[in-house]
């Protein structure tokens, strides 16, 4: 007798059931027991037939009999099993309208309002750097200093220059005294009186220019000391001590306290609605929190290698927890859109009949729902009518899936 097939259980299938294919295979071992019982045999050494036994078909009978009757005992529950018992898992998220708009998201930067670079209005060797990056600083901080040696030297030079010009003035102012006397009794002529005039004009507005120079020698003595002109926090440093510096060059960048933006880049496809749009911030630090934000500036002119546009909107409710240089993320909605819902791509088939989704009912019974989608994006379709909110959709295996078939819904976790 040869090793019967390998049996495989399908309870959605008479053919293949687990009774037929035993009643199969006992059928065809009495067939192949009653040949070999009939089939006459010729011996080697005898070529007469011999004698049947007479017991080999009652044997037969009776362990056909048994055989049967295990079967039938056996897959009688399995047989009876209703189909709609058994049920298959599929994974399941729920329906969730809202702004068509609120898909479009724009990554950029927190930024302060008003950023200025601190530089020195002179020019010399740093000696000292007395902030940070990060440190917060007030009005009239410190932030660096340079070497007050050269700027001292001026200074005394014009105080000398001051002295001398102050004692030209006096020798002149006598000198035009004495002349104004002589001029009124008639012993100075008056060409001389007026030489001596204009000698004293020349001195006073010698006096008058080397105070102005000494003021100009102080403030440049002054402005050794590199200060802050705003409160604020310095973001960046761009010098270090013994680093000679030119006139206005770049030491430390101040963002200014008050006012925090998130600078982010347009596309061109933004520039007509952004105006009119409504903003949203978040913080990847902290993505369960929304701040309003409103633009308040949109660069004229994209930008020569991104080929975009960059826009400024202003947080008005920041607070600490806003810090500079992180990273925001800006929703847009453009106004006038209906709401939609943003189920995967994996969810939505076609069987010649327009999109569709399986929804779960309360029962776990699958239904075919047909739906309008009003647009693809990304690996998204946002739904605008067919399901509810709230509605269990099927999102995995949808080609698999007859509508009435019971399923063990499963929700999607992020």
């Amino acid at each position: 007798m040869t090793q019967s097939p390998s049996v495989s259980l399908r309870p959605d299938s008479d053919e293949y059931s687990f009774s037929s294919v035993i009643n199969r295979q006992v059928a065809t071992f009495l067939e192949r027991l009653s040949g070999d019982i009939s089939a006459p045999r010729i011996s080697v050494l005898s070529r007469a037939a011999p004698a049947r036994a007479p017991w080999r078909p009652a044997l037969v009978a009776v362990f056909a009999a048994l055989v049967l009757a295990g079967c039938q005992a056996e897959t009688a529950p399995l047989a009876k099993m209703p189909l709609a018992k058994i049920e298959r898992p599929v994974q399941v998220q729920r329906v969730a309208f809202e702004n068509g708009a609120a898909a479009r998201e724009f990554v950029g930067v927190v930024r302060a309002r008003y950023e200025t670079d601190l530089g020195f209005r002179v020019s010399g060797k740093i000696t000292e750097r007395l902030v940070n990056a990060g440190d917060r600083v007030r009005v009239g901080d410190v932030i660096a200093r340079l070497d007050p040696q050269d700027l001292r030297l001026q200074v005394e030079s014009a105080e000398a220059e001051l002295v001398a010009a102050t004692s030209s003035l006096a020798q002149a102012a006598a000198d035009l005294e004495r002349y104004t006397t002589l001029k009124a009794r008639g012993y100075a002529p008056v060409a001389e009186f007026d030489r001596k005039k204009t000698a004293n004009d020349e001195a006073e507005g010698r006096v008058s220019r080397a105070r102005r120079a000494l003021d100009i020698a102080r403030n440049q003595l002054a402005y050794a000391d590199l200060k802050a002109d705003a409160d604020g926090v310095i973001t960046a440093t761009r010098a270090e001590p013994g680093q000679v510096v030119a006139v206005g060059q770049a030491v430390a960048q101040l963002a200014h306290r008050g006012e925090k933006e998130a600078m982010v880049a347009l596309p061109e496809t933004w520039l007509g609605d952004v105006r009119q749009a409504a903003a949203k911030v978040r913080l990847w630090s902290d993505g369960d929190r929304v701040y309003q934000a409103r633009l308040r500036e949109l660069s004229p002119q994209a930008d020569a290698a991104t080929r975009t546009y960059a826009a400024r909107f202003t947080i008005p409710d920041a607070d600490d927890a806003v810090a500079y240089g992180m990273t925001a993320t800006v929703t847009l909605s453009r106004p006038g859109e209906d709401a939609v819902a943003r189920l995967p791509l994996s969810a939505v088939l076609n069987r010649g009949k327009g999109a569709a989704v399986f929804v779960v009912d309360d029962g776990g019974a699958l239904a075919l729902r047909n739906v309008t989608v009003s647009a693809f994006n990304g690996d998204v379709a946002l739904v605008s009518s067919g399901v509810s909110n709230g509605e269990r959709i099927v999102t995995l295996g949808v080609q698999k899936l007859e509508p009435g078939v019971r399923v063990r819904a499963i929700e999607a976790t992020n």
